[in-house]
């Protein structure tokens, strides 16, 4: 029997072992910020066992509070302290390795409570009245991606700014449809710069390891559910975790089909996962 869950064909494989879960939530427990049907539920069925969990997540339109706020309004048992976010890990990733920099935000959304210790300038686009920036900083896609706002990126960066990019999404899932994300224009920014953009969200290794240090579990004991096979759940295998693919959100079969690896574990949904670890 492979290794694999099909929750449509009536086969559940219980896991032992399994002491930590993390969770994605765009495409996983939401979908344009409204709970996904059984995902309340099921998240209500882990808390009662006792299971340490964080929501990993990719997401640059909210800050942690917020996205705190969101999932509790849609009934989700969860607060601030349970919500790891890409702007807040590239935020720590900043202040480590660049200090002091001057950092330019290509954003759509205000994420700025969770970048905390990190300086923003010029945050319209050619405004130099502060002086260059050090680093340009890309966060999640819609307006601010216009076309002024990233060739006065690509001027900075050829005059020797620094290129990170809290990830590589290509899309995401809203209640319209399938938006495109920030990993569908930075490969050509890159490319005409000569630079390559050092990402701090998930696929990165070291997010996936904040977040296992965040949960004080080992990642042989970890559990990643996602509905990006790549950033989401290869990403965390990679790392030593097990993979989760969810078939909601921006899941598709073809993307599924056309992955460079295998998921561990494949569910209809979130609300499968209960069943999955053999919970009550």
């Amino acid at each position: 029997m492979s290794a694999r869950t099909y929750a449509g064909r009536g086969y559940r494989r219980r896991m032992k072992g399994i002491g930590a879960v993390l969770i994605d939530i765009d495409g996983v427990l939401t979908v344009s910020w409204k709970a996904l049907p059984g995902a309340v539920e099921a998240m209500e069925r882990l808390r009662a066992a006792g299971i340490p969990l964080v929501l990993v997540t990719n997401t640059t339109s909210r800050t942690r509070a917020a996205v705190a706020e969101r999932l509790a309004g849609e009934g989700f048992p969860v607060g601030i302290g349970d919500i790891l976010t890409a702007p807040a890990v590239t935020a720590a990733y900043l202040r480590e390795h660049h200090p002091n920099a001057r950092c330019r935000l290509i954003n759509t959304g205000d994420v700025r409570e969770d970048l905390a210790g990190v300086e923003i300038v010029g945050e319209g686009a050619g405004d130099e009245d502060r002086g260059a920036p050090d680093v340009i900083v890309f966060g999640g896609a819609g307006e601010a991606f216009s076309y002024p706002a990233l060739n006065s990126a690509f001027r900075c960066l050829q005059r020797g700014a620094r290129l990170v990019a809290m990830h590589r999404n290509l899309y995401w899932r809203t209640a319209d449809g399938l938006d495109l994300d920030t990993g569908a224009f930075l490969p050509g920014l890159e490319r005409a710069a000569g630079v390559e953009a050092t990402v701090t969200g998930k696929p990165a290794e070291a997010f996936f390891a904040t977040a296992l240090a965040h949960l004080g579990a080992p990642a042989a004991e970890a559990l990643m559910v996602g509905d990006d096979i790549e950033s989401d759940v290869l990403a965390a295998q990679r790392s030593g975790i097990t993979g989760v693919l969810v078939k909601t959100g921006k899941y598709l079969p073809e993307t599924h089909r056309a992955a460079e690896g295998t998921p561990d574990h494949v569910l209809d949904s979130f609300a499968g996962l209960p069943g999955l670890l053999g919970l009550p």
